[in-house]
């Protein structure tokens, strides 16, 4: 893919993303910074207005959230973290998660990149629901994958305990 296909593709989503009725409803996001061969978010951190974002950071072998402060630094892999903002652990309040992917299926069956960050990110979103004694926070939450034309694939292998995405969105 080249960097203008990239581009263009990234584009269409993210134009696509901010004229969805759930993110103009959305007072809280989880976003992401993209890698590479991702699709960027830039668009969707620069148009946000008043929402408030929040980004991964690798801890470890886990994602915590941050509130995005404009101020960014390289963490491992090469993602752009937050370096400064509230460290966020008020699962409920986020109203929507925007999360990237290898692969996306018809199903919302995501494929990562193979290291579980958000397999147990999403498991700690769980588990704070279940000692808040409220309803499923994965359940709670709408999710969005969004990824390039070639990334939303017939079938994507899957287990019975992935959570999956309420919605798709490709370029």
């Amino acid at each position: 893919m080249t960097a203008t296909m990239r581009s263009t593709q990234s584009r269409k989503v993210c134009e696509r993303v901010l004229q969805h009725p759930r993110w103009e409803a959305a007072h809280t996001i989880l976003l992401y910074h993209a890698l590479p061969d991702e699709i960027d978010t830039t668009l969707l951190i620069e148009r946000a207005g008043t929402k408030r974002l929040l980004l991964p950071v690798v801890k470890g072998e886990e994602l915590e959230l941050r509130e995005f402060a404009h101020k960014l630094h390289v963490g491992p892999f090469g993602i752009l973290e937050p370096s400064e903002g509230s460290w966020v652990e008020d699962y409920q309040s986020i109203d929507l998660l925007i999360v990237p992917g290898m692969a996306f299926d018809n199903e919302g069956h995501r494929l990562g990149r193979g290291k579980g960050y958000y397999d147990k990110f999403f498991a700690k979103m769980e588990k704070s629901s279940h000692a808040l004694q409220t309803p499923s926070a994965c359940a709670h939450h709408y999710k969005i994958g969004i990824c390039f034309d070639f990334q939303h694939v017939e079938a994507v292998p899957s287990e019975p305990h992935d959570v999956l995405m309420d919605e798709v969105i490709c370029g």
